[in-house]
């Protein structure tokens, strides 16, 4: 069977992740980088993208982390497990939950490579940002980004949306990511547009760029 066809990076991503190698390190010697955004916003194949254009680049899901009883309850678990470790410039090793058995799984590492992706909703949240290189954030309004969600995952996983939606609301509302992402990413008819977000202009990375960058 032969993998799914992944379009390559396109030259805003590239740009991207050139620049996130000249940042320094955030999380002793990584530069942790947060993807963060709606559920349904796109996240998961944009870091693909940009850990392709980092040279593979290790991505932590936070669906790995998250549980059904946890939605979001899981800082503590992450810090623990990744967090600590990489600080210290070890391997993390973190125990992915599995959504259809209900349980944790064997471990799996997690290497501290220069650049670790961390991808999910809640990945810009305050217990994270000290620890983040760089937070970037999927620009899709999130009643879009549901709609694209519970389409993908059919009616299959319509009860667990219903339970989704007002979770994340209430985490949004309690401990919002947007208002300090870095960047802003937008999927465009051909690959991605990457522009200054709420406090990009503050940030060295965005200093000098120009217009900005549209795969």
């Amino acid at each position: 069977m032969n993998p799914p066809f992944r379009p390559a990076p396109g030259p805003a991503v590239r740009d991207l992740a050139s620049r996130i190698r000249r940042l320094p390190p955030s999380c002793g010697p990584v530069r942790l980088v947060g993807v963060d955004g709606h559920a349904g916003s796109g996240k998961t194949t944009f870091a693909e993208q940009l850990a392709v254009a980092l040279g593979g680049a290790p991505v932590l899901r936070l669906d790995d982390i998250a549980t059904h009883d946890e939605l979001f309850g899981w800082t503590g678990r992450l810090l623990d497990q990744v967090i600590e470790p990489l600080a210290h410039g070890r391997a993390a090793h973190y125990a992915p939950y599995d959504w259809r058995a209900r349980h944790f799984g064997p471990p799996r590492p997690l290497p501290p490579a220069p650049v670790v992706l961390v991808e999910g909703v809640g990945a810009g949240r305050r217990a994270l940002r000290p620890h983040l290189a760089l937070l970037l954030w999927m620009e899709v309004p999130r009643e879009e980004a549901w709609a694209r969600g519970r389409s993908r995952d059919g009616e299959e996983q319509r009860e667990f949306w219903d339970g989704w939606v007002p979770a994340e609301r209430r985490h949004f509302a309690d401990d919002p990511s947007r208002p300090f992402a870095d960047l802003l990413v937008r999927q465009r008819e051909k690959g991605y547009e990457v522009t200054p977000g709420p406090v990009g202009p503050d940030q060295p990375l965005t200093h000098g760029d120009g217009p900005p960058a549209v795969c």
